[in-house]
C-alpha cells in the first residue's frame, strides 16, 4: 500500500546470500535502509568471486556488515536507524545461512533486539515531549545569554532525592551538612527548605510544568539553579542564578557546537537523582552520599513530607476525592505495579518497571563515575553498588569549572541564523538514505534538531510518512522561531 506511515523502511537481513531478497526490497521507494549481517570472512570473499553484486552495493542503502561484534552491531543500528523517518525496523533471516551458524546469528539477534529497545525507549519519550522541548530550548536561548562566573569544583557532596526515606534521614544530614556540597533534585528543595536545610545546588531537568510546584514555597536567593536548556522557561525567572547545561537533545549538542559551549551534562538516566549525581561527578566530587534515593514506594508512600505532592493534591480534593483517594489514584497507576518484601520481612515496597529501570540507571552510572557513592540506608528497594577500592585505571578527575563559554554571537543572531539554515533545508524529493547523505555539512548539523519534534507530530498525526514528518516539522519549528523572534 502507499501509505506505509507504520511500515517497516528498515531492514536487516541475516545472510547475504544471492543478494536477491535485498535486491527486491530496492525496487520499493519506502524502503530507506537496507543491513545485511554475516558472519565469516572467507565464505563472504567466496560468494563475491562467484557473483555480480554491484548493483546491489551500487545503491546507497544498502550496507554489509561482516562478523561484526554484537557491540558494534548494536552502535550501528543506534547511529543509523531514525524512527521517525524510517518507520519500523525488520529483521529478514535467510534461513539455510542463519541455520548453518545459529550461535553468531543468535548473537547478532540480541544485539538488534538490545538497539531496538533503547531507540524505542528514547523515540516515546520524544513522541511525548518532542515539541515541548523545541519550545523551551528556542526560548532559554535568550536566557541563557549572560555571562556567569565559574563554579569551583567540589569534594565531598550530599545528594538528596525526595523518596519517602529521606524523612527519617534528614537528622543524619543535618548533622553532616557542615563538609558536606548539598544537591538537591528539585522534588526534594521543599521538604528540605521545611527542615531549615539550605542546598547549595538544586537540579531541575522535566520539561513539564509540573516542575513549576517544586518552587511554589519561592526559590531562596543565591542558590544556582541547575537548568537543562529544554526546561520550562519559567523557572530560570524564579532564581537570580540560573546555571544552564546540555542534556541530550540534539538541538541543545547544536547550540554547544555553534552558539556557546554549555557544560554538558548526562541526563540519560531520564530521573533527576541520576542527573544529580552527573552533577557531583562533573564537580570533581571524590565522595558522594546519596539521600532519599528509594526508587519504591515503601509502605505504599510516594514521597517525602513537604514535597509539592501534599499541597498539590490537598487543593484538589473535594467531598467526592478525598486526599486519600487522590494519593491512591497516584500510586497505583501503574498496572505493572509489584509488592516487594524488603530483607527485614516487616518492611515492604511497591516497585514499578520505571522506577527499577530508574534504579538500574544509577547502578550503571555508580560504576563509571569516579567517586566513591554512599547509600543512606532507607525503606526503599536497595542499590547494589560496586566495590570500590582505589583503582588504578582512575586518575585523579580532572580540574572542571562549571561554566558556559563564551558566546560566539547575540541570542537573537543565534535564533535568526538557526532559523534561516531550518528554512534553506532541501525538501525531500527522492529516498530519505540518500537525502540524509547528500545534506551539506550545516544541514546535517540542522536536521538532527527537528527529529524529537518530528516524533511528538507523528504521534498526533499518524497517518503521516517520513517526508510528510519531517515537513510538518519544519513549519513547526519555523512557527516557533517566529514567535520567540517576534516577542524579543
Amino acid at each position: 500500500g502507499n501509505n506505509r506511515a507504520a511500515g517497516e523502511g528498515y531492514l536487516v537481513f541475516f545472510g547475504l546470500g544471492g543478494g536477491f531478497y535485498p535486491e527486491a526490497a530496492l525496487e520499493r521507494q519506502d524502503i530507506h535502509h537496507i543491513l545485511i549481517v554475516d558472519f565469516d570472512i572467507n565464505g563472504i570473499a567466496e560468494l563475491l568471486a562467484a557473483k555480480e553484486y554491484v548493483e546491489l552495493f551500487n545503491d546507497p542503502r544498502v550496507n554489509l556488515l561482516v562478523d561484526p561484534t554484537a557491540q558494534a552491531l548494536e552502535q550501528y543500528i543506534l547511529d543509523t536507524w531514525q524512527p521517525v523517518l524510517y518507520g519500523g525496523i525488520r529483521v529478514i533471516p535467510l534461513r539455510p545461512r542463519t541455520e548453518a551458524d545459529h550461535v553468531s546469528f543468535g548473537r547478532a539477534g540480541d544485539a538488534v533486539k538490545a538497539a531496538i529497545d533503547r531507540l524505542a525507549g528514547d523515540y516515546s519519550v520524544q513522541a511525548y515531549f518532542g515539541t515541548r522541548w523545541f519550545s523551551n530550548i528556542v526560548r532559554n536561548v535568550f536566557r541563557a545569554e549572560k555571562p556567569e562566573t565559574p563554579l569551583p569544583p567540589i569534594r565531598r557532596a550530599a545528594i538528596c532525592a525526595a523518596g519517602p526515606s529521606l524523612d527519617a534521614q534528614l537528622p543524619v544530614l543535618a548533622e553532616r551538612r557542615h563538609d558536606l556540597f548539598l544537591i538537591a533534585a528539585d522534588t526534594a528543595l521543599p521538604a528540605l527548605l521545611a527542615e531549615g536545610l539550605r542546598p547549595d545546588a538544586v537540579v531541575s531537568i522535566d520539561c513539564q510544568h509540573i516542575s513549576y510546584y517544586h518552587f511554589m514555597q519561592g526559590f531562596p536567593k543565591g542558590i544556582p539553579l541547575f537548568l537543562d536548556l529544554a526546561s520550562p522557561p519559567l523557572l530560570s525567572s524564579l532564581t537570580d542564578s540560573p546555571r544552564f547545561f546540555s542534556g541530550g537533545h540534539p538541538l541543545t549538542r547544536y547550540i554547544t557546537q555553534v552558539w556557546r559551549p554549555f557544560p554538558a551534562l548526562d541526563t540519560s538516566g531520564a530521573n533527576v537523582t541520576y542527573a544529580a549525581l552527573s552533577l557531583a561527578d562533573y564537580l570533581g566530587a571524590a565522595e558522594i552520599e546519596l539521600y532519599g534515593a528509594d526508587f519504591s514506594y515503601p509502605l505504599g508512600r510516594t514521597y517525602a513530607r513537604g514535597t509539592y505532592i501534599h499541597p498539590y493534591f490537598e487543593n484538589r480534593q473535594n467531598r467526592l476525592v478525598p486526599l486519600e483517594a487522590l494519593s491512591s489514584t497516584f500510586l497505583y497507576r501503574s498496572s505493572a505495579m509489584k509488592k516487594i518484601a524488603a530483607s527485614n520481612r516487616s518492611d515492604w515496597y511497591y516497585e514499578t518497571p520505571v522506577l527499577r529501570n530508574y534504579r538500574e540507571g544509577l547502578e550503571a552510572k555508580a560504576r563509571t563515575i569516579r567517586a566513591r557513592l554512599t547509600v543512606i540506608p532507607g525503606k526503599g528497594a536497595p542499590i547494589t553498588l560496586p566495590e570500590r577500592t582505589t583503582d588504578p585505571r582512575f586518575p585523579p578527575a580532572p580540574i572542571r569549572l562549571f561554566s558556559a563559554g563564551k558566546a560566539s554571537m547575540s541570542a537573537e543572531a543565534f535564533l535568526s541564523g538557526y532559523r534561516e539554515g531550518i528554512r534553506a533545508l532541501p525538501r525531500v524529493t527522492q529516498n530519505m538514505a540518500r537525502y540524509i547523505r547528500d545534506l551539506g555539512e550545516e544541514a546535517g548539523q540542522i536536521l538532527p534538531t527537528l527529529l524529537p519534534g518530528a516524533a511528538a507530530i507523528k504521534r498526533r498525526q499518524s497517518g503521516l510518512d517520513g517526508q510528510e514528518t519531517l515537513e510538518a516539522a519544519r513549519e513547526y519549528c519555523l512557527k516557533e522561531l517566529d514567535l520567540v523572534l517576534g516577542s524579543s
